[in-house]
């Protein structure tokens, strides 16, 4: 089932997510006219960025969210007639019409839960020989908040798939990709104490536990967890990977 997010409240938070789309971008290169597919694309922050770097080109922007793409075509008004904004599971073969000439997802793949079959969309998406760069989270991602989360249901909690480095490259060669590189990176965001934390747990990293809870318990879940932090952290783990699609 395709999660919502509440758009706005996302794009106000300090995101390190900016930091991730930058480093990612600057793994591919491109001559300014090519066509690139984003996957989960969300407000559109990486969108703009990669626009500037496709002066010729355009981008196909892929989000389960249809209020993340509302957002986004809001955030590109001015630019719309080089960028197609598909609402789209993942996990289904992707409605674009050409071959795309690389790909791009930053803090997406660790929400999708079978990533062989994710792997093999993006690559039927694209052509012989274009370059894959994601940023997502990995093994290890967020262990001390999600023991926190454990902690207050007083069970096991299974929202996100953080895959290893062996197993992630094992996918992309099954998948069709050659050329992996893989790697995990620690990250920690820090945040200001009190408010600006509870609302980037809500918003970013509780939402999908708090789909599940009735909306009066919601502030009183993110206290709890919150709680049980040492400190305002967000112990990141990233998983970063490069890829050629084979001919």
């Amino acid at each position: 089932m395709l999660r919502e997010w509440d758009a706005a409240a996302y794009d106000s938070l300090p995101l390190p997510h900016l930091r991730w789309g930058r480093r990612t971008l600057e793994r591919l290169s491109f001559a300014g006219d090519e066509t690139v597919l984003e996957a989960g694309c969300g407000t559109g922050r990486d969108t703009e960025a990669l626009l500037d770097r496709l002066p010729r080109g355009r981008v196909v922007a892929v989000d389960g969210s249809a209020r993340m793409l509302e957002r986004l075509r809001e955030r590109l008004a001015d630019r719309l007639d080089r960028v197609e904004a598909i609402q789209a599971d993942l996990l289904a073969p992707l409605p674009v019409a050409e071959p795309a000439d690389a790909a791009f997802s930053v803090a997406t793949f660790h929400w999708i839960h079978d990533h062989d079959t994710l792997f093999a969309n993006i690559a039927r998406a694209l052509r012989p020989g274009a370059r894959f760069a994601v940023d997502c989270g990995g093994e290890g991602n967020v262990a001390r908040v999600r023991a926190a989360i454990e902690d207050v249901l007083g069970e096991r909690t299974d929202m996100w798939n953080f895959a290893g480095t062996d197993e992630t490259r094992e996918r992309l060669e099954r998948a069709g990709f050659t050329d992996v590189e893989v790697a995990l990176v620690e990250d920690p965001a820090r945040l200001e104490p009190g408010e600006q934390f509870h609302g980037y747990l809500a918003i970013v990293v509780l939402g999908a536990h708090l789909d599940r809870i009735p909306p009066a318990e919601h502030r009183a879940f993110v206290e709890a967890v919150a709680a049980r932090l040492d400190e305002p952290v967000v112990d990141y783990v990233r998983l970063t990977f490069t890829a050629t699609r084979a001919g």
